[in-house]
């Protein structure tokens, strides 16, 4: 298999690029017509994003499992590995990033409260417990606490490539 993590970068760029084409489209014919598959389609398009997110993030976890053998804490040893590196900043980066894809995949719960404890300093945006939307209006908008558009989409293909880095230096 090629490198996982070029193919990460990769198909990141490849699904992005082809959901922005989608996106135009859609949004040329909402010009002429506002029909329920074509609002459904938009909001595919934003439904996608999480997924690729999320996929890109557990599939980076099951390669992290086989580095350190052990199923259970391979993020945990990740982050280990950064400390003892003095790789701080990355490895703040990277438990934000990794609470974020727990609210992705859960909700409510433990993640979400220490990313509102930050919500200020963290590069991507989280939806607040009083908040019903990111931006009211926005009919391409999914049901989501974290705002997952394309630079969150490549802050995860870029934390993941960057993490890979120092962890396969070990």
């Amino acid at each position: 298999m090629h490198d996982f993590f070029d193919l990460v970068n990769r198909s990141t760029i490849y699904t992005l690029e082809n959901l922005k084409n989608i996106n135009i489209e859609v949004v040329e014919a909402l010009q002429t017509s506002s029909s329920t598959p074509l609002i459904k389609a938009l909001q595919m398009i934003e439904l996608q994003k999480v997924i690729h997110a999320v996929g890109m993030f557990s599939i980076f976890e099951a390669r992290l499992q086989e580095i350190f053998k052990d199923a259970n804490y391979a993020f945990d040893q990740a982050e280990k590995v950064l400390k003892e590196k003095d790789e701080f900043a990355l490895y703040e980066k990277f438990h934000d990033l990794r609470q974020a894809i727990n609210v992705l995949k859960h909700g409510d719960g433990k993640s979400y409260d220490i990313l509102l404890q930050k919500e200020h300093q963290l590069p991507f945006r989280i939806k607040k417990r009083d908040e019903s939307f990111f931006c009211e209006g926005d009919v391409s908008e999914v049901t989501s606490l974290i705002k997952v558009d394309d630079e969150f989409v490549k802050y995860c293909a870029e934390i993941i490539y960057e993490v890979s880095k120092v962890i396969y230096q070990v």
